[in-house]
């Protein structure tokens, strides 16, 4: 069955409006039970105490639209598991970032859970043959799959760090990644696309500054697992092989290039990678003057770049593909090395 993309459309603005909608009772629960992010610590950048557990809103928004949506027009078992083996997993690893909100957690059992999670999700998609790129070589494609899931997840995490900075930037990849899946008709993944990006654009209406509730872990963790699987399963069939793979690269390219500047910052002072701080590209883009919107506003615009992109890659792979990986790889490099010039501390 296809379906038009008016009807998708109209899918993700039931989703923004019904996030949009929840997130304020969220709030009042969170503040309620005194799930707050305070500003004690120097890494922290907000002067008052904001409510965690938007995340919680945007995991409602986009499972209930998810399975609201199959029950609507295309209720089966097949859609049914191929739905659940994205979403049962991000709602596993979103209970363990709820955890980690509500009491605190070490970074070592959130790195082995999300392995684990990885490890289902490669085995699943496997067996149920839905990657779509797979290398001839199944060990190749567990330790690849794993290897995405695990620093995909781990980017969305590192990246919310900035009011509206990730609820924008998610929305932004998702909006360009449905456009592919729709055109290439994958339905399921052009869906999930779709009410990802609602669900976010409509937190974003809560978390764009000045923020009055945070996503948490529970929400980062959670989009992190659905782009990463979103990601895996986009089939772009773009010929040779290695533009297809630079598509969803070149999609999360700015979280990535967040993740590899703080870490590579960290790793070069000598202290742990996973350790906070004020070293991540909002944190630099703001001590170069920049101020918060201006910010956030970047970010989404170096997403919308990337996006753009990928999605040009996939239109025009023979005539302008290879010249477009060339620009865009060079872009993300000029940018790391620009980026880690800025002081990371300040």
């Amino acid at each position: 069955m296809t379906y038009s993309i008016a009807q998708f459309f109209f899918l993700g603005f039931l989703t923004f409006i019904f996030v949009g909608a929840i997130t304020p009772a969220i709030r009042q629960l969170a503040l309620r039970i005194g799930a707050v992010d305070a500003p004690t610590l120097a890494r922290k950048v907000q002067k008052d105490p904001v409510p965690y557990l938007g995340g919680v809103a945007i995991a409602i928004g986009i499972i209930a639209a998810s399975y609201g949506s199959l029950l609507a027009v295309n209720f089966s078992l097949e859609t049914l598991k191929l739905a659940s083996f994205v979403l049962v997993p991000a709602i596993a690893i979103s209970a363990m970032g709820l955890w980690d909100d509500l009491k605190g957690l070490e970074p070592w059992p959130r790195l082995v859970a999300q392995t684990f999670t990885g490890i289902v999700v490669a085995v699943i998609l496997t067996i149920t043959d839905t990657m779509g790129f797979a290398f001839n070589n199944h060990f190749i494609n567990y330790f690849v799959t794993v290897l995405w899931i695990v620093g995909v997840t781990n980017s969305i995490n590192f990246f919310d760090n900035h009011d509206g900075g990730a609820a924008g930037t998610v929305t932004v990849i998702t909006f360009f990644l449905f456009f592919i899946a729709y055109d290439r008709q994958q339905v399921l993944v052009s869906a999930l696309a779709i009410v990802t990006a609602g669900a976010t654009a409509g937190f974003l209406i809560w978390n764009r500054h000045p923020a009055k509730i945070y996503m948490g872990d529970a929400g980062s963790l959670f989009l992190g697992i659905i782009i990463s699987v979103l990601t895996i399963r986009l089939s772009p069939g773009v010929i040779p092989s290695y533009k297809s793979l630079s598509i969803p690269l070149f999609l999360m390219a700015t979280p990535i290039l967040d993740t590899t500047v703080a870490v590579i910052s960290r790793l070069y002072r000598g202290i742990s990678p996973f350790q906070g701080g004020r070293d991540h590209l909002s944190h630099r883009l703001m001590r170069k003057g920049l101020n918060r919107r201006s910010t956030a506003f970047t970010l989404w615009a170096m997403a919308a770049f990337y996006g753009l992109i990928s999605i040009s890659i996939y239109i025009w792979p023979d005539t302008l593909g290879l010249q477009l990986i060339v620009v865009g790889a060079v872009a993300w490099l000029s940018k790391l090395i620009y980026f880690l010039r800025i002081p990371s501390e300040g």
